[in-house]
């Protein structure tokens, strides 16, 4: 039996978005209920995630960007750190915790504590640049993991598997030069941000080791499992990671508001179960997977539910 660690912290809650936003604290409260029901709970290590510390986000953000960010925090009741990304006075502490989460989940992995990891944190990571927060995104929690498993632990190679909806291009510009980092993404296209076509391939030392494979509106379990088997897992062998990230969005699931696709919990469970025998193959089962988007609640924790089954079987 796999051990699986779940990690969530209060301090996610406190990251206020306005009643209207699609990024409500009520995403992780419905999640959490529905973990806490589960049959399959006592599978689960509850880890209590730390903060992450100052060097450790200057490892993928600018020192202006990360005193911006505090000092809004600090300063306002709201603000606003790009069009569709508001924070509160709680959103700093709620993003430190969030990539702190990333990175504890890590070293429990690392250490053999556990098999694997699931972070339900917000706000989440993949759209937030080197010193730009969009997409509901201030800290790139995934791209700080990244460089803890290099800096930390002396992983060099990692792979990140991103299947949002959204492309992830705060990830990719952060890794598009870098030869030591796999980024395979799945998203709808054209939808938000706008980028992630095939022909973004990375650059320099890093070009083709940015795999982008956009999905028509309407796609479905099938879609999203055939672009898996057929260049994913050739390309993770390929690769050899000594870890693999997931940027877990479940606004894929039919009937989000922010997107199109017709994707399934059970398309989840059975992903995540390929994904999970990969990584017993070719890193020891390393897998620290990271919560992105879906924003409709039930669905979301139905989504969130299948996948940490899988991953704790």
């Amino acid at each position: 039996m796999h051990t699986t660690a779940f990690l969530d912290h209060p301090d996610f809650l406190k990251h206020r978005t306005g009643p209207s936003h699609p990024d409500r604290p009520i995403r992780l409260e419905v999640v959490r209920q529905a973990v806490a029901q589960a049959p399959w709970r006592d599978r689960l290590r509850y880890l209590d995630p730390r903060l992450a510390e100052r060097e450790e986000l200057l490892r993928v953000h600018t020192p202006e960007y990360l005193d911006y960010v505090r000092e809004q925090s600090a300063s306002h009741q709201f603000f606003l750190a790009g069009s569709d990304t508001p924070g509160s006075a709680g959103t700093w502490t709620a993003a430190c915790r969030a990539a702190g989460a990333v990175l504890t989940a890590i070293d429990a992995v690392v250490a053999g504590t556990v098999n694997n990891a699931f972070c339900a944190v917000r706000p989440p990571g993949h759209h937030a640049g080197v010193a730009v927060a969009r997409g509901f995104c201030f800290l790139n929690n995934v791209a700080i993991g990244v460089r803890h498993f290099q800096v930390r632990h002396g992983l060099r190679r990692i792979a990140i598997l991103d299947w949002d909806a959204h492309h992830a291009n705060g990830t990719q510009d952060i890794f598009e030069a870098d030869g030591e980092v796999l980024l395979c993404g799945t998203h709808e296209f054209p939808l938000y941000p706008g980028s992630g076509r095939e022909c973004e391939r990375g650059c320099g030392s890093g070009l083709g080791r940015i795999l982008n494979r956009p999905l028509a509106r309407g796609s479905t379990d099938v879609d999203l499992r055939a672009v898996f088997e057929n260049e994913f897992r050739p390309a993770l062998r390929d690769f050899r990671p000594d870890a693999i990230l997931i940027s877990a969005g479940f606004d894929g699931l039919a009937g989000d508001p922010l997107a199109n696709l017709k994707f399934t919990p059970t398309g989840f469970r059975d992903l995540t179960r390929r994904v999970r025998a990969w990584a017993d193959e070719l890193c020891g089962g390393r897998i620290v997977s990271v919560l992105e988007g879906g924003y409709v609640p039930e669905d979301l924790a139905a989504g969130v539910c299948a996948h940490l089954e899988a991953l704790s079987e």
